[in-house]
């Protein structure tokens, strides 16, 4: 298989063992899944990051629930096979795509836990949210598609803790020799300190989508859907954080990075009821969370996301 260098590296450095095996059986398991589910015309997309992604036809069906023209998806077959490492992350999001049913998300129709692979619909006409210029717009659909998501998360389902994402912070000072490395420490001591106040006095936990920005929200003919959900049970006001710092890039380069994000915070909180100081709060939790992901063994790595920081903690 011709596959980029770019997703062969991201599978092995996240995986190690367990990715090379993927990589290993990945031209069988797309022959498995197409005897399967009947698949045709398997092209994967063009950007493959840490999953196998296609897109594919099948047999022309209309399966029971699932959506019609009007409502964004092909029924002429077109769906969308994707194929990870067998691994926490998977199993979380194909038991939230599973609970969400088509609910302000895309609709999953087969799985195998198991073998890491399932279909998906395919979302027409499909345009990111990052493609619309008025970031007012962007920011209203972000909430009307997030808190169609937002429910109560049944027990004994494989989701993320939220918590369990923010703990590995506490590596973050005995990586640096007890310092905070490229870290601002004022930053670092405020994630510190507030992060315990915000499990406190944040609505309750539930489940919800975990990586919620514009890039993972697409139009569905005349509404939107969001994809790529994570399955992470937490604070709902976490979601504002990746919404904020995205689209990537975008932020910091900006012409009046302030302004928008002040807007977006007053649309925000408005919208959902939220406090404007803990949405700020969680926003910068986020974002240096998102750079200790980022950041390489020699400590160079998250200048975006610290940068992100830095412009939340000036506010």
């Amino acid at each position: 298989m011709n596959l980029p260098d770019p997703f062969l590296t991201n599978i092995r450095n996240s995986f190690q063992q367990d990715g090379e095996a993927y990589l290993a059986v990945l031209p069988d398991l797309i022959e498995e899944a197409r005897q399967r589910w009947g698949l045709t015309d398997i092209t994967p997309v063009e950007n493959l990051s840490f999953n196998y992604v296609a897109y594919a036809n099948r047999p022309a069906k209309s399966p029971k629930g699932e959506r019609s023209d009007q409502q964004g998806a092909q029924s002429k077959g077109e769906v969308v096979l994707k194929i990870g490492v067998p691994h926490r992350e998977l199993f979380s999001e194909m038991a939230a795509l599973r609970l969400f049913n088509g609910e302000g998300c895309v609709r999953m129709l087969e799985a195998d836990e198991s073998r890491g692979m399932f279909l998906l619909e395919r979302v027409r006409p499909g345009g990111m949210l990052a493609t619309l210029e008025d970031d007012d717009q962007r920011t209203h659909i972000a909430v009307d598609v997030m808190t169609k998501l937002w429910r109560e998360a049944p027990e004994g389902l494989p989701f993320i803790p939220l918590t369990t994402w923010f703990d590995a912070l506490k590596n973050l000072r005995p990586a640096f020799g007890g310092g905070t490395g490229p870290f601002p420490e004022k930053i670092v001591a405020r994630v510190e300190q507030t992060l315990p106040r915000l499990y406190a006095e944040s609505s309750p936990p539930c489940l919800i989508h975990g990586d919620f920005h514009h890039f993972n929200v697409l139009s569905s003919g005349d509404g939107w859907i969001a994809i790529d959900p994570k399955g992470v049970v937490g604070h709902p006001e976490y979601e504002i954080g990746p919404l904020l710092i995205n689209p990537w890039f975008s932020l910091v380069n900006g012409s009046s990075p302030k302004r928008q994000t002040e807007r977006r915070l007053d649309i925000l909180s408005e919208r959902l009821g939220f406090p404007r100081p803990r949405l700020l709060d969680w926003a910068v939790c986020f974002a240096v969370l998102s750079a200790w992901w980022d950041i390489q063994p020699d400590g160079t790595g998250g200048e975006y996301s610290l940068g992100c920081a830095q412009l939340f903690d000036s506010l």
